[in-house]
This record gives structure tokens, C-alpha cells and sequence, in this order.
């Protein structure tokens, strides 16, 4: 009967954690176990919430091969091993100090890249990206779409950002031009409310007027090749780019009214283009050297681009935008996504009652090579 007790209670264990039913068969007997596979088993019930006073008796059956240091055990107490637990391994390591030392960790295997393109294919690479880049506008269809704008604020420079508010444009793209209508602000109706009237921070030139300006030949454009990277699952090649504020047009408006100014700054930043058609697929705006007395002393973009399927076609077309601007400690982050895009046409509507959830970090964040 009691071996059928025995059995039902290693039984149960099992159910409750693997780690914790092994001590049941090792009774009174030592364990011989590394530091690391010590290590390893306190990690393991501290991730399964095992019970501290069973984890402390499990310890004080173990033999260590090698020394426990005192800096281990603090380790493994600031990870969430309970307080018996703990008494339990200052006590092996007060018994171990006599053992050799735990060997170091293995080094962690170092990822070999594969080896950037020569100068060559580099030039080669290069020149469609920018044939297909400033193409770009041109083999745009007219359409229609929303744009979700997500403006937030943080006055305290640390970006602890708050929302401030949400608008729901219509954009309309019609013979090169971008055209918006405000439609609501914070899920209320708004009618005749101007793009540019809205306040705050605004952006455009997200539908090829910046593609077009980085890799026009007035630009002067200076590139280099980074590196390779990975977005949405798919190859990229990273160029550096440079523009200079003298051949820049990239224009930077603060204020309204008799008071209001414009610069043009220079920048630099990244273009992603996709291996397999060099085509843009991310650029990352970063400006410079902003003149001390304006009042915006920064301000970066990050815009994706993706396919998106019009009327059974596949286009290359903005995703989502976001700008950061800084002004001394107030700091400004717009999210802009760009949604449910339709061909133009007299009988095209589009809903803009409810607005889309915001898309997920993982379909814009950069991801490891593989």
C-alpha cells in the first residue's frame, strides 16, 4: 500500500512540475550536480512558481561538482528564488568555497552576416533603386484612402508620451496631388476643417515627393551602402544617404499667423530597398544642423511602404509614418497609417465610422537577419 501511495503522489507531481517529482525519488541520498545545472534548476522553479520550502530541501540534498560564488546566489535571489532558498544556497556555498571554480559560460555563437555586395553590384543596385524611386508617383493609380493620424505629447523630454488626440482624414490622390479632407476628430464628425488648420503637428509628401527629392539628380544626394537587414520577412539592402541643406527641400513650418516660420533643413537618414525589385520599402528621415534660433530644434521620420491590393492589383504603397519632432523638452510623436485604400472614382465612398485598431509594432520593426 504504501509503494501504491508512493506512486500516486510522484503521479501527481509530475502534473504539478517535472523538476519538483525527481526529488521525491532521491530521498535522503546527494545529489552531484554543477553549478550550472544548479543554475539551471533554480531558474526553473522560479519560472514555475514552485513551492520556496521544497526548492530549500531539494538544495540541501545537493553536492556541487565546483565552488557556488556569493554573486550567483544574489543573482538567482534578484530573479525571484525565495528566502529559504536562498539560506539553503549560501549555505552550499559556504560548503563549496574549498571546490574549483565553475568554468565561464560558453561564449555565445557570433552571427556572420553575409558579405555586403562589391562596389559593382553596389552602383548597380543602387541605380534601379533610384530609376524605380523617382518612377514612383507615375505608377501610382488615383485612389482614395484614410489616414488615421495618432498625435501624441510629452513636456517632460523623457518621451513619456500621452495621446492627445485622433483624426480621420480622407486623402484623395489624383493626378500626382495629394488632397485631404479632415472628417473626424476624436470619433466626432467635423466638416470643413482644413488639413493645415488642424494645429499641431502635421506632415505630408508621404506618396512620393520625398522618394522623389532624396534620389533626384538636383539633390545631389550623397549614398553608401550600410548594410543588410530584414523587414516584414523579406531581404533588404540599407543605404545611407545624405542631402545637404543647400540642395534640400524639405520644409519645416512652426507656427501660424503673422508669426509663423519656415525652414529648409538639411538631413540624413536610410532607405531599405527590397533585394529581390529594389524598390523602397522603408526611409528614415533624421534632420540637421537646424538653425539655433528656430524653435524646433529636431525632427525624424520613419515611413514603410507595403503592397496593398486596389480593384485586384497589387501597388507599392505607404503603410504608416511616424514623425518626432522636439521643441527644448516638449516633444511630439505622430503615428500616421494610411488605410482601406479604394481606386478614385465618381461612385467611390469610404466608411470612416470607426477607426482601424493601430498596426503592430512587428509589422514595421526591423527583424534579425536569419
Amino acid at each position: 500500500m504504501n509503494w501504491l501511495r508512493r506512486i500516486a503522489v510522484v503521479a501527481s507531481s509530475v502534473l504539478l512540475g517535472p523538476v519538483l517529482a525527481v526529488s521525491l525519488f532521491v530521498a535522503q541520498a546527494q545529489l552531484k550536480m554543477t553549478v550550472e545545472q544548479l543554475v539551471s534548476f533554480i531558474k526553473s522553479s522560479i519560472q514555475l512558481r514552485h513551492d520556496d520550502r521544497k526548492v530549500a530541501d531539494y538544495v540541501r540534498k545537493v553536492k556541487l561538482a565546483n565552488a557556488l560564488d556569493a554573486r550567483t546566489v544574489e543573482d538567482l535571489q534578484g530573479m525571484g528564488a525565495g528566502p529559504q532558498t536562498v539560506m539553503a544556497l549560501k549555505a552550499l556555498a559556504s560548503e563549496s568555497t574549498a571546490l574549483p571554480p565553475a568554468p565561464p559560460p560558453a561564449p555565445k555563437p557570433v552571427y556572420v552576416g553575409p558579405p555586403p555586395p562589391d562596389s559593382i553590384e553596389q552602383a548597380r543596385v543602387l541605380s534601379e533603386v533610384t530609376e524605380n524611386a523617382l518612377d514612383y508617383a507615375r505608377s501610382l493609380p488615383n485612389f482614395l484612402c484614410l489616414q488615421v493620424t495618432r498625435r501624441y505629447i510629452d513636456q517632460s523630454g523623457m518621451e513619456s508620451y500621452h495621446l492627445v488626440d485622433t483624426i480621420a482624414e480622407k486623402l484623395s490622390y489624383f493626378d500626382q496631388k495629394e488632397d485631404y479632407s479632415v472628417m473626424s476628430v476624436n470619433g466626432i464628425p467635423v466638416t470643413g476643417r482644413d488639413h493645415q488648420r488642424l494645429g499641431g503637428a502635421t506632415s505630408s509628401g508621404e506618396f512620393g515627393s520625398i522618394l522623389r527629392e532624396i534620389f533626384s539628380p538636383e539633390t545631389n544626394t550623397r549614398f553608401a551602402w550600410e548594410r543588410w537587414a530584414t523587414l516584414r520577412g523579406r531581404r533588404m539592402h540599407v543605404f545611407s544617404y545624405h542631402v545637404p541643406q543647400s540642395t534640400s527641400k524639405y520644409s519645416i513650418r512652426w507656427g501660424d499667423g503673422p508669426g509663423a516660420r519656415t525652414i529648409i533643413a538639411g538631413y540624413r537618414g536610410y532607405v531599405y530597398a527590397d533585394r529581390e525589385t529594389n524598390k523602397v520599402m522603408r526611409l528614415q528621415l533624421e534632420t540637421e544642423n537646424m538653425p539655433v534660433d528656430f524653435p524646433i530644434q529636431s525632427v525624424t521620420l520613419d515611413l514603410n511602404y507595403d503592397y496593398t491590393d486596389i480593384s485586384g492589383e497589387k501597388y507599392l504603397l505607404p503603410l504608416k509614418a511616424e514623425l518626432h519632432s522636439r521643441e527644448g523638452k516638449f516633444l511630439v510623436k505622430n503615428e500616421v497609417e494610411f488605410r482601406r485604400y479604394n481606386r478614385f472614382g465618381a461612385d467611390t465612398s469610404i466608411s470612416f465610422g470607426d477607426v482601424p485598431e493601430a498596426i503592430g509594432e512587428e509589422q514595421t520593426k526591423e527583424q534579425p537577419i536569419k
